[in-house]
């Protein structure tokens, strides 16, 4: 397996903890009505005022088609932030390693995100929150989520949710250089985010309790900047 993909796989295992946070409701639920305001707040309540119209017997097809669509939207987005990437490699004259160096901050940002010791991934998200004011509107299409259809169109909207986690990791895709790389990266990214969606999901509320505990919260945002430190070096003695 290419490193860049298992790395990717990784960060989304690591990050699962803000997956939860961040997903956990919807892929729970999937039956939602996304207010006016448009603020992730307020989805959050509507989600949860909703979960009674879920249908036991669909909700593993559903389940499935949700994560089926969010992946579908990262390696889509990864595929366009890796040829964008390529353009400035081939283009502009950019080094890769320049941008290897770029995703390694980010990662370093992403694990004191994570830690809560430093929160400029919120300025990050909060420019994406003005594309998502004009995609969150789609999901009143498929709502209420009562087919696999509606679930994957559900999935492939909400892959598009302002988040510092898949930023950080876009990034990665940026630094491929190759729109085919980039979309394998979010691809293994957001398989990475499967286990503890799914599990919880399908009833193991103790995965959630575990995954938001301080603790373990920190330790992974350790991991993440440790591993953000040592592709620094790696990016930095590569452009010099």
């Amino acid at each position: 397996m290419n490193l860049d993909f298992f790395s990717a796989f990784i960060i989304g295992l690591l990050g699962s903890g803000h997956c939860i946070a961040m997903c956990g409701g919807i892929t729970t639920m999937l039956t939602s009505a996304l207010p006016a305001s448009n603020k992730y707040q307020d989805q959050q309540i509507a989600v949860n005022n909703q979960a009674s119209r879920l249908l036991p017997t669909n909700k593993a097809s559903l389940v499935v088609c949700y994560n089926l669509g969010r992946i579908i939207s990262y390696s889509f987005i990864g595929g366009i932030v890796g040829y964008t990437g390529s353009i400035a490699a081939k283009n502009i004259g950019m080094p890769l390693a320049s941008l290897r160096i770029l995703s390694a901050i980010f990662m370093i940002l992403l694990g004191l995100y994570l830690g809560q010791w430093l929160m400029w991934l919120n300025r990050i998200e909060a420019l994406g929150k003005r594309l998502w004011q004009y995609i969150s509107p789609l999901a009143s299409k498929v709502i209420p989520v009562n087919s696999p259809m509606k679930a994957l169109g559900l999935g492939l909207i909400w892959g598009w949710l302002p988040c510092g986690l898949v930023y950080s990791t876009l990034t990665w895709a940026l630094a491929s250089g190759d729109m085919y790389t980039g979309a394998c990266i979010m691809l293994f990214f957001g398989l990475g985010t499967l286990p503890a969606l799914v599990t919880l999901s399908i009833g193991f509320g103790s995965i959630k309790n575990s995954l938001v505990k301080p603790v373990l919260r920190k330790t992974m945002a350790l991991v993440l900047i440790s591993f953000g430190i040592y592709s620094f070096i790696v990016a930095y003695q590569q452009m010099f």
